[in-house]
């Protein structure tokens, strides 16, 4: 086998990290996590951090390993990933990655799309437009300005919202026009493995984990960060909901309805990405580990 990184996909709660160790026991390897809520170490009830007991029995890279309070990029990301894959790859013919971060994920396996530098000052003016204004008004602005992007990005994230609107504004052209360009190949075969499941089990299992989240303290935990609740790592599901009950803008019970509700649409957005690869290996999420691994041995998807 040539060298190869095995990238387990799938909407959050639907078993990936579990699988991910499997493999990776399989091939006695390591694991580098593309999920880009579990790089903060504040940050860990509610990104469904992987056990100590997980992380013990294989190595894990990228998790908890920055704060919150330090910038951290896709791009920095993607750096650092490569660097750590190539180190990996002297000793190792495999090594398998796992997250629910599209775009992450992407980045390290095609690269980044090439932007040229903006005016930073765009970025502090559309960072006090938000506060100033609220987010839909980036919305609209993004709408307006680039209709096609607007279509695909995350609406109610904040920070992707500024970086498309910075682009378009210091450019003059649509943040889309940059995207997709041709990149050059990684010097290693990639192997996307993709776990699914009924949408009902999906929900059912985030409405699960969303619960056992609360028992285990995420309440308090979102309390310990509410002086930093404006960084770009906080507006996040589980954690901006919590900030609203801090706020006395809503009630717990409800909170706790907004974290699943917008887990779920979460979900529905990581599927709609991850299936924009036609080559990933679709696997049911109680199919047994000698099943994916002769999949990924043949590298077929029947």
């Amino acid at each position: 086998m040539a060298k190869t990184l095995i990238s387990v996909v799938g909407p959050t709660a639907i078993g990936k990290t579990k699988l991910a160790i499997a493999l990776a026991k399989e091939y006695q390897t390591s694991i580098i996590s593309a999920d880009s809520r579990q790089f903060f170490k504040e940050m860990k009830i509610g990104t469904a951090v992987p056990s100590l007991e997980e992380l013990s029995t294989i190595p894990h890279y990228f998790i908890q390993h920055k704060s919150i309070l330090e910038l951290y990029s896709v791009g920095d990301f993607e750096r650092d990933a490569i660097a750590i894959i190539e180190k990996l790859f002297q000793n190792n013919e495999v090594i398998v990655m796992v997250g629910g971060s599209g775009l992450y994920i992407d980045a390290v396996a095609k690269g980044l799309d090439n932007f040229p530098e903006v005016n930073p000052e765009i970025r502090i003016n559309l960072n006090h437009k938000l506060k100033k204004e609220g987010i839909i008004a980036l919305q609209e602005e993004l709408k307006l300005t680039d209709p096609s992007y607007y279509k695909k990005v995350d609406s109610q994230n904040p920070h992707r919202l500024i970086r498309a609107l910075e682009i378009c504004i210091g450019t003059g052209k649509p943040y889309s026009s940059f995207l997709d360009k041709k990149k050059s190949k990684r010097p290693f075969e990639i192997i996307t493995v993709g776990v699914e499941a009924d949408r009902e089990l999906i929900y059912d299992k985030i409405n699960q984990r969303v619960d056992v989240m609360m028992n285990e303290g995420l309440l308090e935990e979102v309390k310990t960060l509410l002086p930093y609740k404006h960084l770009n790592a906080l507006q996040t599901v589980g954690y901006k909901e919590l900030f609203m009950y801090f706020e006395d803008k809503c009630t717990l019970e409800f909170a706790i309805s907004e974290i699943k509700k917008n887990t779920r649409r979460f979900a529905k957005r990581q599927l709609t990405w991850f299936r924009k690869n036609d080559s990933t290996i679709w696997m049911p999420h109680n199919a047994t580990v000698p099943m994916i691994l002769e999949k990924i041995k043949n590298n077929t998807n029947e």
